[in-house]
């Protein structure tokens, strides 16, 4: 399975973002309320980087509480790494493992048509694994 099945029927235009001048306390308020770990971050309409519950914690560990206030252009992960429809969901889970990352944006043609966690991307290879273990069942059972 690739990237492009796995995102078929999301809504682009639904993916939650911040932009790179918003406050981390801004952002921060979006991952609490959505409990999610990541956002996209996008300059003129770009992905420039993501901003993670990680980038949270080391800012806040370096310089306390009075990082909140500055920009997530400056705490962000830039640039952000990403993927294209076309990528198999285990190079993409083998990517996410090499690089210690959780969070992925799809992109085509510079664009963002999607963000996939890696929970996402192991839940569809498990259902895959599922289907295939069912499939050799009844395959046994009719021989």
């Amino acid at each position: 399975m690739d990237i492009g099945q796995l995102i078929a029927s999301r809504n682009a235009s639904a993916i939650l973002t911040c932009d790179v001048g918003q406050t981390m306390r801004d952002a921060i308020a979006i991952l609490a309320e959505k409990r999610i770990g990541a956002l996209p971050v996008m300059q003129s309409g770009q992905v420039a980087g993501i901003f993670s519950e990680r980038d949270v914690i080391y800012c806040m560990a370096q310089q306390g509480p009075s990082c909140l206030d500055r920009p997530v252009r400056e705490v962000m992960t830039a640039p952000a790494i990403t993927v294209d429809r076309s990528e198999k969901v285990d190079a993409a889970l083998s990517l996410m493992t090499r690089r210690r990352i959780r969070h992925l944006p799809v992109v085509e043609d510079g664009a963002l048509i999607g963000f996939v966690s890696i929970g996402d991307l192991v839940k569809s290879r498990f259902d895959e694994v599922q289907q295939e273990a069912q499939d050799m069942r009844s395959y046994i059972q009719t021989a």
